[in-house]
């Protein structure tokens, strides 16, 4: 979510000027929306002398099944409750629930953030 900084109206209407410029640590990004196909990434330069990678769209993930952990295909994306939408376009988040070859799971990991998708194989009702 982008940061727009202070509102430029105060809660009586009056104008409010500004105190200064924006700063670095200020800056905000459009969210990623990782989708499910071919694994595209970027990197993105974050605060320190440290890199984030980010992932556009990817079709694997690991999977844990207990204490085993296995790569699997992503096949699509069944529920996502952070949107209702973003399960139509198969876009993953934290939470989601995702269809692969090693069965239904569960994402742990932010793929917008760090770049892979962990997940956790859900027992089906």
């Amino acid at each position: 979510m982008k940061d727009q900084g202070r509102s430029k109206r105060k809660r009586t209407g009056g104008r409010r000027k500004p105190s200064r410029n924006k700063k670095r640590y200020q800056l905000g990004r459009e969210p990623a929306a990782t989708t499910v196909g071919e694994p595209r990434f970027q990197i993105i330069d974050s605060r320190g002398n440290n890199e984030k990678l980010r992932a556009l769209s990817t079709n694997v993930a690991q999977v844990a099944d207990g204490a085993d952990v296995t790569q699997a295909d992503i096949e699509g994306v069944v529920d996502n409750p952070s949107n209702v939408n973003y399960a139509r376009r198969n876009i993953i988040t934290k939470g989601s629930i995702i269809d692969t070859s090693a069965g239904r799971a569960r994402v742990t990991s932010r793929p917008g953030q760090d770049g892979q998708v962990n997940a956790v194989v859900v027992d089906e009702e």
